[in-house]
């Protein structure tokens, strides 16, 4: 699946390959590349997907690129880590790629910096496209560091919240939970104790709860990373501490920490069968739009409900929004063949149609505007929620950062001593999460 693919390349292992194709190759080649695309060649295309449905879905993607340009023929390798294309790039010669495609969004920011992807800029200007009126706001964003665009998005992810609907009727909730507040007490209604443990949990927020991360939740608060000189603003903006505050609430109104992660370890993993939304034992999820096919695969004796994630009782006006990311594919500066890899990026990214198609072959969401409200797109009704929230102006991403997502780990880690107790005072955590965040950027540069 798509979302097993991402989940394996961010948080701790998106921080772990940082540095990840800096060394691999430095500085920009001239923009356009010195190829002619009008020639007859061939250029390497390596992506991450594995599963059979996904390889089938870029195969079909790139022959229909092969048939609008005849004269450009694509060699597909599939199933790459960040890891070994760093090391072929890092090789060089005629197998190296051309065209990369990976999961690893957090990790933008070091790609753009280290000059390992050249600057689409130029290309897009030459093309006469606006990636600003092209491409969803936040995908736009995560796609660019410091006006470098060294990438462009390649299918979404949407966040949103998935919900029992049997279990809803049982405990009398009428509807989806539009505000934190709400979602708190439905949370505390759809919880059913047995003995020292749950025969169902309303939700479980502890961090660990498979989707359950600091940048999702915070997602919805529309939090500021970090300020205009580019230090951390964790401990400054307001939404991260609404954020943790909220969280600690629900972890400790459902149970206490330790409670909740007895009761967790003993449920089904994040990609199986018996994922507990699956099975009932978990009544709402916060999760990506992968889920849906994953849920309804695992034939659930329930009706699946699927929202927009809750907002801040102070922004309600905004429900709706929610945390984007997605795949990214950009251009390895050491290509010889930069403008005929230009003309793949252009069609897989930009064609309405090729976007479509992917999009509805491996159930993504798809990264342009135009493609959001094709009447070509294949769906179920559920799926449009993840639509709206990709195409929402108020939904949001994580900003990219010199030293990858090493800022979000570092957040992610304080979120763990938070909500176990561990870490008391929230204000002076805070203020020391941000100082290791600014320590960290100050030695990437």
């Amino acid at each position: 699946m798509p979302g097993m693919s991402r989940k394996a390349a961010v948080a701790l292992a998106a921080s772990a390959s940082i540095a990840l194709f800096a060394t691999a190759c430095t500085g920009q080649s001239d923009s356009g590349g010195g190829d002619d695309a009008s020639k007859e060649q061939t250029i390497n295309f390596w992506h991450g997907w594995s599963a059979p449905n996904e390889v089938k879905a870029v195969k079909t993607m790139v022959a229909g690129f092969e048939k609008a340009h005849p004269n450009i023929h694509v060699n597909i390798v599939g199933n790459m880590t960040d890891d070994k294309i760093n090391q072929a790039l890092r090789a060089g010669g005629d197998k190296a790629p051309d065209v990369v495609s990976s999961f690893t969004t957090n990790n933008v920011g070091k790609f753009c910096s280290s000059g390992a992807f050249v600057d689409l800029n130029p290309f897009f200007k030459k093309a006469d496209i606006d990636p600003e009126t092209a491409f969803p706001k936040a995908m736009n964003e995560y796609t660019q560091f410091d006006g470098n665009r060294c990438t462009v998005p390649l299918l979404g992810d949407a966040y949103g919240l998935y919900y029992n609907k049997d279990a809803f009727e049982k405990a009398g909730i009428a509807s989806p939970p539009k505000t934190w507040s709400e979602f708190a007490k439905d949370a505390k209604k759809l919880t059913i104790a047995q003995g020292d443990s749950y025969s169902q949990l309303g939700f479980m927020p502890n961090y660990h709860g498979w989707e359950s991360t600091t940048e999702h939740y915070f997602g919805q608060f529309s939090p500021t990373y970090f300020d205009a000189d580019g230090k951390s603003n964790i401990a400054k903006d307001p939404s991260f501490t609404a954020g943790f505050t909220l969280q600690k609430k629900l972890v400790d109104e459902l149970g206490g920490f330790k409670k909740l992660e007895t009761y967790r370890s003993k449920l089904g993993d994040e990609w199986g069968p018996k994922h507990p939304f699956h099975t009932g034992q978990v009544a709402m999820q916060l999760d990506g739009e992968w889920r849906l096919g994953m849920a309804e695969e695992a034939k659930p004796d329930f009706e699946i409900g699927v929202a927009p994630l809750p907002v801040p009782d102070d922004q309600a006006d905004q429900y709706g929004k929610g945390y984007i990311t997605g795949t990214i594919a950009g251009i390895p500066s050491t290509s010889k063949k930069q403008n005929a890899a230009w003309e793949l990026v252009k069609y897989m990214t930009t064609n309405t149609d090729a976007v479509v198609g992917f999009a509805n072959d491996i159930h993504n969401v798809p990264s342009t505007l135009a493609a959001l409200k094709s009447p070509k797109l294949k769906y179920d009704p559920r799926f449009k929620t993840f639509l709206d929230i990709a195409s929402n102006p108020n939904s949001t991403t994580t900003p990219a950062s010199i030293n990858g997502g090493t800022y979000l780990v570092t957040l992610q880690q304080f979120g763990y001593d938070y909500e176990s107790g561990r870490a008391k005072d929230l204000k002076a955590g805070l203020a020391a999460t941000a100082k290791q965040i600014d320590t960290d950027i100050a030695q990437a540069k």
